[in-house]
């Protein structure tokens, strides 16, 4: 089994509930809160590790709800190396309104990160085991450089380990200059990178192979929601038919559907069947409540039936 490594350097515990109506200067009864580890790399290693892959997350902590990421985290059993912190972890939350079935999510801002502890992630990443793939994924903290990323893709070309990257904005662009295996932007976040919109699968498909010629990027992942994914690479470009399923919750679909896929390439699937791993993980992360992620009955269930095509 080929070994991973995920680095998030903006980790949280996530937090979770439901009320029977959200209004305004009221207080609102709300069900026992759940607690989960959350953070891109976090929830990609999670998924990893429930499929059966060989995974080591290693992120910034801090404060008492830096040791409950830690205690969720070793709950999962979800190898680590954590950097101590001065700061506090961060705590997202989630609320789960019954009468409408809506569900309000709150992000709070990471901890700044001081120059030290920043450095500190990055040696983190190069004093472990030579992986063979290192995702990155997640917003960056204040504190940390815009290039973090692009500083990791290099360390990682140096320990001749292939990167995955999960994140948006300048982050992404830095990563792309050092050259990656593989990106995970949805429609938004792709646009926002090619600077322009990109207004059918044609468009889609001219800016992504743009990428790929001028050695940016080798693989690139288009998620697209309800409407499925899209897989562009050098040769072919792949399609995946979204699933009919009415979400619960959209809480870590996107990181699930990364760390499915990423299980799958470092298995030895086919990039197709990645895909519909990656789909159908994101797929199974939607039917749990709160910040649960997916469940492995689920993901395999739902990879068979996911349909993929050629263009």
């Amino acid at each position: 089994m080929t070994r991973i490594l995920t680095l998030t350097p903006n980790p949280a515990v996530d937090i979770s509930t439901s009320t029977e109506r959200i209004v305004p200067f009221s207080k609102l009864r709300c069900t026992t809160a759940r607690r989960d580890p959350g953070g891109g790399g976090i929830n990609v290693a999670r998924v990893i590790r429930r499929l059966g892959g060989e995974v080591l997350a290693v992120y910034p902590a801090g404060g008492s709800s830096g040791r409950r990421l830690a205690g969720l985290l070793a709950g999962e059993g979800v190898p680590c190396v954590e950097v101590p912190v001065s700061a506090e972890t961060r705590e997202d939350f989630m609320v789960f309104e019954v009468a409408t079935g809506l569900q309000y999510r709150f992000v709070l801002p990471g901890a700044e990160l001081s120059d030290g502890e920043w450095q500190e992630c990055l040696a983190a990443l190069t004093g472990a085991e030579p992986p063979d793939l290192v995702v990155v994924s997640g917003s960056l903290p204040a504190g940390a450089p815009e290039d973090f990323y692009g500083r990791v893709a290099r360390l990682a070309k140096g320990m001749k380990a292939k990167t995955i990257v999960d994140t948006s904005g300048p982050p992404l662009k830095a990563a792309l200059k050092e050259g990656v295996y593989l990106i995970k932007p949805n429609l938004r976040e792709f646009q926002e990178l090619v600077g322009r919109p990109l207004a059918d699968q044609a468009a889609w498909i001219e800016a992504g192979r743009s990428l790929i010629d001028r050695g940016e990027v080798e693989l690139i992942a288009l998620t697209l929601g309800h409407r499925g994914a899209l897989l562009i690479a050098r040769e072919e470009v792949l399609v995946a038919d979204g699933l009919p399923i009415k979400p619960i919750s959209v809480v870590g679909a996107g990181d699930s559907f990364t760390g499915a896929m990423t299980w799958s390439l470092a298995s030895g699937h086919t990039i197709e069947q990645a895909l519909k791993f990656g789909v159908a993980a994101g797929s199974a992360t939607v039917l749990r409540p709160g910040t649960e992620l997916c469940r492995v009955e689920d993901v395999r269930r739902l990879a068979a039936d996911v349909i993929t095509r050629q263009l």
